[in-house]
């Protein structure tokens, strides 16, 4: 499966990513690194989750539908059908604030401008991906500021084990206490990857169900709770839709 891309699932490059780690701490906007970093360690993790994926019959249902998220959340009206105080609407106010689509995540993850290949662990990962920003919008955590998205890159990892989300998690908290003195930031990091590994397993949901839902019934059905370390180092923030 991996030959017709040219990325072999099961082989990490330390050298790639160390490359990209350098300029993405550089530059925390250049998005393009972010991507690198996952391509060059998180491959190992897709075939363990996707297997976890087909361990239930819901997770077999999805696998057999294989929907191309980006493709719905694109839809702008599907986008405008969510009703006020679902995690849908929640998600059209992320977008309609911060200029971000599924289609512009997809385009930059998309390094090689490679077709979209008929691949079970390729889908996985396209699913992986698309679902980013609604973590967002479940967890609290903003996708423009540098605290925001190092605790859910923390929090992804750990729902996904996917080696890249720590390794980026951990740089940024590093570069953080280097420049600032503080553990701050490296608190509410941290705070992400054990609020991630309390929530359920978010992979496995169905996303149509679950942007119509009320979210604050979803947070507390996935166990999604608040940010507290993350929400002291932004107090404008409110744990709210």
């Amino acid at each position: 499966m991996a030959a017709s891309t040219g990325f072999n699932p099961y082989k990490r490059d330390l050298p790639t990513a160390f490359d990209a780690i350098r300029k993405l701490l550089a530059d925390g906007h250049d998005t393009e690194q972010v991507f690198r970093i996952m391509r060059a360690l998180n491959g190992p993790s897709m075939p363990k989750n996707y297997s976890r994926l087909l361990s239930t019959p819901e997770g077999r249902r999805l696998a057999y539908l294989r929907e191309e998220l980006a493709e719905r959340l694109c839809d702008p009206a599907y986008i405008a059908s969510f009703a006020p105080g679902t995690v849908g609407a929640a998600y059209r106010g992320f977008l309609e604030k911060t200029g971000y689509s599924a289609d512009g995540l997809a385009k930059v993850s998309n390094l090689n401008q490679e077709p979209v290949v008929e691949d079970a662990y390729m889908w996985f990962g396209r699913r992986t991906r698309d679902i980013h920003d609604i973590w967002h919008v479940l967890t609290g955590y903003r996708a423009d500021e540098s605290l925001g998205e190092a605790a859910l890159v923390a929090f992804s990892y750990a729902q996904t084990g996917g080696k890249g989300w720590a390794f980026i998690a951990v740089a940024a908290a590093l570069k953080s206490w280097r420049l600032t003195g503080s553990l701050a930031f490296a608190r509410a990091v941290l705070e992400g990857y054990r609020l991630g590994k309390r929530a359920k397993w978010l992979l496995a949901e169905d996303y149509d169900a679950l942007l119509n839902e009320p979210i604050d019934a979803a947070r507390e059905r996935l166990g999604i709770s608040e940010a507290k370390q993350y929400l002291a180092c932004n107090p404008m923030e409110e744990w709210s839709a």
